[in-house]
């Protein structure tokens, strides 16, 4: 049995290289491991073995098949490469992916943030950033929001706890840290690393203690601007927002400015746009943004001189943005993560 096994794998070792095509692969396997096959009918014979040779002979039987299935592997690597590249051709590099594969695609509100930013890019902005988490000073104080402001109201704002633990020990936090409700913060630092001119935009994600509904999260996403130099007008706001009503909105949009207030800008505005290419939206007015020119009390918090500096700022949220232009009703269909909503803006 043993001379027999040997037999039968030196034969494959010797026929396995010369195998062109898979049917000729599949017949020649049949007669070695198939249910009739040489290796099939020794294996039946173990039967017939002395028991105390079964051990030994069980051993043999093992490694024989090793050895055959290590050579039937080896066949079908060699010609399934060759399937390939008949069908790949010359001139094509298999190492290269797919493109097939299945992409993801970049989320609805980050597509409607790159075309903002990248809109304010074209007219001189940069794009400028910050973290999330911050002190009162930067989310209020130098905003020119006081205390008694309802914007400081815990129910408003997510507070980290003022005792850290760090290890065993636990820490006192002088000062209040929040997860910011605005991106304002992002403006304040950056007036006080660079001197004007300015001009940026800074997108980013905040937080506020908002019942979750149709058109409000407790996660949401703004983007702000500021501009600062000497001479900056509301003329020169108005133009900018002109501007990027009627590139985000369409050629006949138009814009007015509402009276409004906010502690950081004097005058302030509410903007609202009108524009005939928006479907069922087009027969109304539609808020979009607070705007105005910034106080001089912000300006003397980052040691700017408000006697020989202007500026204007305006902030919006990107998902109000985004359900115009995407007709989304609802939000909470950005967050809830549903592959069959996202691909529609793919």
């Amino acid at each position: 049995m043993q001379e027999e096994l040997n037999k039968i794998v030196a034969g494959v070792r010797e026929k396995a290289p010369q195998i062109a095509t898979r049917a000729e692969f599949e017949s020649y396997k049949a007669t070695i491991s198939g249910p009739k096959g040489s290796l099939t009918e020794v294996m039946k014979g173990m039967g017939k073995v002395p028991k105390e040779d079964k051990p030994a002979m069980g051993k043999l039987i093992n490694e024989a098949k090793t050895a055959v299935t290590a050579e039937f592997k080896a066949v079908v690597e060699r010609l399934e490469a060759a399937e390939l590249a008949a069908k790949l051709g010359p001139d094509i590099d298999p190492s290269l992916p797919s493109p097939d594969l299945n992409r993801g695609t970049i989320h609805p509100i980050a597509q409607v943030r790159d075309e903002m930013v990248n809109l304010f890019r074209r007219i001189g902005f940069s794009v400028a950033e910050a973290t999330e988490v911050e002190t009162e000073h930067y989310c209020f104080d130098a905003l020119n929001i006081p205390s008694d402001h309802p914007a400081r109201d815990m129910q408003d704002s997510y507070y980290l706890p003022e005792e850290l633990k760090v290890g065993n020990v636990s820490k006192h936090v002088d000062e209040k840290y929040l997860l910011r409700t605005h991106t304002s913060t992002v403006q304040i630092r950056t007036m006080l690393e660079e001197e004007p001119p300015i001009r940026i935009v800074a997108p980013g994600r905040c937080f506020r203690r908002d019942t979750p509904d149709a058109t409000h999260s407790a996660n949401f996403h703004q983007i702000e601007g500021l501009y600062v130099d000497k001479d900056v007008s509301l003329m020169d706001l108005k133009a900018t927002l002109d501007h990027f009503v009627k590139t985000i909105f369409g050629p006949k949009a138009k814009t007015r400015l509402r009276p409004s207030f906010f502690p950081f800008t004097e005058p302030s505005f509410e903007m609202d746009f009108f524009s005939p290419d928006l479907g069922k939206l087009s027969n109304k007015w539609l808020e979009i943004m607070g705007c105005g020119m910034v106080d001089p009390e912000v300006f003397k918090a980052v040691n700017i001189d408000p006697d020989v500096y202007t500026g204007y700022a305006f902030g919006m949220g990107i998902e109000r943005i985004a359900m115009i232009l995407q007709g989304v009703d609802d939000i909470r269909y950005y967050y809830q993560n549903d592959v069959r909503f996202l691909k529609q803006f793919a």
